[in-house]
C-alpha cells in the first residue's frame, strides 16, 4: 500500500482538485507529472512539490489533442520508465447552461475537455499498462452526471455521465488484466470552476462544500490501495446539502 516511487500523471493539475492531488501524491512519495492547459500554473505546482522535497515535472497539454497526449506519455516513459497512475481530472463547464442557449462551440469544448481528453489519455497509457500487467486509471466525474441539474448545466452533466459510463467500460474490457479503473463522483467542490457559474455561490455557501483537499484525499486513497483492490466508484459530497433554489431561479 502507498505511492512511494509510483509515477502519476494528473491532468487539470494547475488548480483545484488536480493541484491538491498532485501535492498530496507527491507528499506520499509519488513522482508526479502535473499536466494542464496553462504552463505557468502547472510549473508553479511543480515548484511547490520540488520545494517540499518531492519529484515532479510539468507539461502543458490540451487533453483533446490525441497526438500531443501520445507524445506526453512517451516523454514520461522516457523520463521515468513507467506510468502507474493516470488521473483524468481536466474539465470545465460552459457559460450557458440551458439546452437552447448552449452554443455548438461550448458543447464541443465541454465534451473535449471532460470526455474526449479522458478517452484519449486512457488510450495513450493503456498499451504500457497492459505490457506491465498493472495500472490505475482514475477519472473525475461529478454528481451532475448522476442527477442532472440546472446549476451544472446540460453539457457538463452529459459529459460527466459519459465519464462514469466510460470508467465502467474500462473495467469490463480490461477485467483480469491487472488494470483497474475508478471514477470519483464529487458533489459541489469549492474550486475555481464555480467562478464560471452564472450565479457565483457565496462564501458561506462555499464553506459547506467539499474542498479540493477532500477530493484529493479520496483520489489518493484509490491510487494507494494494493493493486488487488479496486474501488470502481466513489461518491464524495457535502454533509450539509444547501438550498440552491435561489441560484436556479435566476438562471
Amino acid at each position: 500500500m502507498g505511492l512511494d516511487g509510483k509515477v502519476c500523471i494528473i491532468t487539470g493539475g494547475g488548480s483545484g482538485i488536480g493541484r491538491s492531488t498532485a501535492l498530496m501524491m507527491a507528499k506520499a512519495g509519488a513522482k508526479v507529472v502535473v499536466v494542464g492547459r496553462t504552463a505557468s500554473k502547472v510549473e508553479q505546482v511543480q515548484k511547490e512539490i520540488e520545494s517540499a522535497g518531492g519529484i515532479a515535472t510539468a507539461a502543458r497539454l490540451d487533453v483533446s489533442d490525441k497526438e500531443a497526449g501520445l507524445r506526453l506519455v512517451k516523454d514520461v516513459l522516457g523520463d521515468f520508465g513507467q506510468v502507474d497512475v493516470l488521473v483524468n481530472n481536466a474539465g470545465h463547464s460552459s457559460t450557458h447552461r440551458m439546452l437552447l442557449s448552449t452554443t455548438p462551440e461550448e458543447l464541443r469544448s465541454v465534451m473535449d475537455s471532460n470526455l474526449i481528453g479522458t478517452v484519449f489519455l486512457a488510450q495513450a497509457v493503456m498499451p504500457h499498462m497492459l505490457e506491465r500487467g498493472e495500472g490505475t486509471i482514475i477519472n473525475v466525474s461529478s454528481l451532475a452526471g448522476v442527477s442532472p441539474g440546472l446549476l451544472a448545466g446540460m453539457a457538463y452533466g452529459a459529459a460527466k455521465a459519459a465519464v462514469i459510463n466510460f470508467t465502467g467500460f474500462l473495467n469490463s474490457e480490461y477485467k483480469n488484466t491487472g488494470i483497474r479503473a475508478s471514477v470519483l463522483i464529487p458533489g459541489e467542490v469549492d474550486t475555481p470552476i464555480l467562478d464560471g457559474r452564472p450565479v457565483n455561490p457565496s462564501r458561506d455557501s462555499r464553506d459547506t462544500m467539499v474542498t479540493a483537499d477532500d477530493a484529493a484525499e479520496a483520489i489518493t486513497l484509490i491510487a494507494s490501495l494494493p493493486q488487488r483492490a479496486c474501488i470502481p466508484e466513489l461518491v464524495i459530497r457535502p454533509t450539509y446539502l444547501r438550498d440552491t433554489s435561489d441560484e436556479v431561479g435566476i438562471l
